[in-house]
């Protein structure tokens, strides 16, 4: 059975968007850290003011990418000990109802984070040293937690549809 057109969309979608803001990310956190810890601090000894905090806000952008594609190649744990004593129809509809519920609470929790967002400036929540407001992150993982909803509601449909979730499998070619 062939991929439906909004499942091939989503997953181009999640690849190249972790492919090009993930790749960037992790190529920065690799040369900025060499380049602040092994010649600025240890060579100069004059290392970068607010290198930490552009390490972290990179991690966080770097994890925000990571939720929906990891949904949608299956990297999230699951714990199926229960599975093996149910039945088959029990257990597809028990993993149906988890990710309605699923993509519910990442709808509740992508709204909190756009509240959160807005009230950043409002509370001063900025990074230690640079004093970048944390409000565009706040956005940046609302958005990708919106996404990673979308992804258990498409899992969801799947599992309606054909009682199964064809995931994105990582060794397909790019």
């Amino acid at each position: 059975m062939s991929k439906p057109s909004y499942l091939a969309t989503l997953d181009q979608i999640l690849i190249w968007a972790s492919l090009l803001i993930g790749g960037a990310m992790l190529a920065f956190m690799t040369l900025f850290g060499t380049v602040n810890v092994l010649v600025m601090r240890k060579l100069l000894n004059a290392p970068i003011r607010g290198a930490e905090d552009l390490m972290i806000l990179s991690l966080v952008i770097l994890v925000a990418i990571a939720i929906p594609f990891g949904g949608r190649v299956g990297a999230h744990i699951e714990i199926e000990i229960l599975e093996s004593r149910m039945s088959k129809s029990f257990a597809q509809w028990s993993l149906f109802v988890v990710r309605v519920v699923c993509g519910a609470l990442m709808l509740l929790m992508a709204w909190e984070l756009i509240i959160a967002g807005q009230n950043a400036p409002k509370f001063g929540e900025t990074t230690q040293q640079l004093l970048i407001s944390y409000e565009p992150f706040y956005y940046l993982l609302a958005v990708c937690v919106a996404i990673y909803a979308l992804v258990c509601a498409s899992d969801a449909l799947q599992l309606a549809r054909t009682g199964e979730i064809e995931q994105f499998p990582l060794g397909e070619a790019l």
